[in-house]
């Protein structure tokens, strides 16, 4: 799951560059540090016991409901291209899957 963020960052990092200074300081600025900070707590939450790791993984998932809210509004108003906006969003659902997954298996954990 790390590598999955981390290449999702990447991907969206790329499209910096090609942004004007508004949108780069703005909306894009703020996507990025939720990835980061997603970043931050799945590496956290991979680090700590089983008991804490939701402590890290619920506001993860939070987190990567805003930025896929951010990213659709950045693809709407054509900040992000067409093509980027569906392969990010892709990769996003994915890291989505991923993060409630594995939610639900340590909430299945703590039921026995």
């Amino acid at each position: 799951m790390i590598h999955k963020i981390s290449e999702f960052y990447k991907r969206f990092y790329l499209i910096g560059p090609k942004l004007g200074k508004r949108d780069r300081h703005g909306i894009y600025l703020k996507i990025e540090t939720q990835i980061l900070d997603v970043l931050g707590l799945v590496i956290s939450a991979s680090f700590t016991t089983r008991n804490t790791k939701l402590t890290y993984l619920l506001p993860t998932r939070i987190k990567i409901e805003i930025i896929k809210r951010l990213i659709r509004l950045a693809g709407e108003l054509d900040i992000i291209k067409p093509d980027k906006y569906l392969e990010l969003e892709s990769d996003l659902q994915q890291v989505s899957k991923m993060t409630t997954g594995w939610i639900r298996y340590l909430q299945q954990g703590s039921s026995f």
